[in-house]
C-alpha cells in the first residue's frame, strides 16, 4: 500500500512539472504572467485580438456610407465647400468637403482625406483651424475630405483619443470608403494627409488598408509606442478640459496595467505600433517636421523614415530648422509646395 501511494505521488509530480513547462513554453502567453494578445470570446472557443492591434483592425469592416450634404458654405475662388456627414460604427460623423469647380478629369477628381491634429473636442469646429492647409490642396484640383472624429463638433459619440483606442482610425477608414463612393471622386486616386495626431492616424490607416495610394505627414506622432512612452515629454503637458473629463477615454496606464510595459511585454506593444508594419504600407510617404517642434519630437519622423527605408519603401523626408509644430512662417509655404507636388506626382 505504501508503495502504491508513492507511485501516485510521483505521477502527480511529473504531471505538474509537464503542465508548468508547457505553460512556460506556450507562445500565446507573455512574459511576467501578462494577459495574452488573444482573449477567449467564450461560447465558441474562438479568440479575439485586442481592437488596437493592426491584425484586429485589418479584420474589421469599414463600410462607410453615402455622403450627405448638410450645409452649403460660401465657395472659394475655384472650389465649393460643404459640411457633410457619413456613418462610422453606426455614428453620424460630420466632415468638411471641398470639391473643385469645373469638369472632373476622366475617372473623377483625386481626393485627399485630411486628418487634423489634436484640438480639444469641445472647442473643435468643422470650419475653424486648418483653413490654410485645406485651401492649399483644395485650390490645386483635389477633393478634400476632413472628418470631424467622433465627439468633435456635431459628430455623434464620445471622444476616445487616437493612441489607446481604435475609434478615430475607424472614423478615418470609414471616411476613405465614403469618399471612394462619392460621385465625382476617383476611387483609385485617394491620398491622405495628417498633422500631429492625424499623422498617427494616417500611418495606421495606410498599414491597415490598401486603398490609400499616398500619404503626407506633418509633425506626426509616428514613432513606436515604446518611443512614445519613453521619449515623449511635452513642454506644455496635456490637460483634459472639464468637458473631456466627463468621458472615460482609454489610457496608456490601462494597457500597461493589463499587458505590462513595453519592456515586460514587447509582443503586445509591437502588435499595436503601425511603424512595425510598414512593409505592408499602401503607398509612398512624405514626412515633414520642424526641429523646433515642442509638441512632438522630430525624431519620431526620423524613426519612421528609417523604418520605411529598411523595408524598401519609398519615402521623402524633410526637416525645417527651428520650425515649430505647425511649420509656421516660411516653412509652411515650403512644406505645402512640396506636399502638393508630391500628391501631383503620385495621384494625378
Amino acid at each position: 500500500m505504501q508503495r502504491k501511494w508513492l507511485l501516485i505521488i510521483l505521477c502527480l509530480g511529473i504531471a505538474t512539472l509537464a503542465v508548468w513547462k508547457g505553460t512556460r513554453q506556450n507562445p500565446q502567453t507573455n512574459e511576467g504572467n501578462q494577459t495574452p494578445l488573444s482573449i477567449s470570446t467564450g461560447k465558441s472557443g474562438e479568440t479575439a485580438l485586442h481592437s488596437l492591434t493592426i491584425a484586429a483592425q485589418r479584420k474589421k469592416a469599414y463600410p462607410g456610407s453615402p455622403i450627405t450634404i448638410e450645409q452649403t458654405l460660401e465657395p472659394a475662388a475655384n472650389y465649393r465647400k460643404y459640411i457633410v456627414s457619413y456613418t462610422s460604427d453606426g455614428l453620424k460623423i460630420y466632415a468638411l468637403l471641398t470639391v473643385p469647380n469645373g469638369t472632373p478629369p476622366t475617372g473623377g477628381w483625386p481626393a485627399i482625406v485630411f486628418n487634423h491634429g489634436y484640438i480639444p473636442p469641445a472647442q473643435y469646429r468643422t470650419t475653424e483651424r486648418y483653413v490654410a492647409y485645406v485651401d492649399g490642396f483644395a485650390g490645386q484640383g483635389y477633393i478634400v475630405f476632413k472628418p470631424d472624429y467622433r465627439g468633435h463638433g456635431d459628430s455623434e459619440g464620445s471622444p476616445q483619443g487616437a493612441y489607446y483606442s481604435d475609434a478615430y482610425s475607424t472614423d478615418v477608414l470609414n471616411a476613405v470608403t465614403s469618399i471612394k463612393e462619392y460621385k465625382v471622386a476617383n476611387p483609385e486616386k485617394i491620398g491622405m494627409w495628417g498633422h500631429s495626431m492625424g499623422g498617427h492616424l494616417t500611418l495606421r490607416a495606410m498599414v491597415v488598408k490598401s486603398d490609400i495610394k499616398a500619404g503626407v505627414i506633418w509633425g506626426g506622432v509616428v514613432g513606436s509606442y515604446e518611443e512614445m512612452i519613453e521619449n515623449w515629454r511635452r513642454r506644455v503637458p496635456w490637460m483634459p478640459s472639464s468637458s473631456e473629463r466627463q468621458f472615460r477615454r482609454p489610457s496608456r496606464q490601462e494597457l500597461i496595467d493589463k499587458y505590462g510595459s513595453p519592456e515586460q511585454n514587447p509582443e503586445f506593444w509591437n502588435s499595436i505600433s503601425p511603424i512595425n508594419f510598414v512593409a505592408d504600407i499602401s503607398g509612398p510617404v512624405q514626412l515633414h517636421h520642424g526641429t523646433g517642434d515642442e509638441s512632438v519630437p522630430w525624431e519620431f519622423s526620423r524613426s519612421l523614415k528609417n523604418a520605411l527605408e529598411t523595408a524598401g519603401k519609398p519615402v521623402e523626408y524633410f526637416t525645417y530648422e527651428g520650425a515649430d509644430h505647425n511649420l509656421s512662417g516660411a516653412a509652411f509655404s515650403q512644406a505645402m509646395r512640396r506636399s502638393v507636388e508630391f500628391f501631383d506626382r503620385v495621384l494625378k
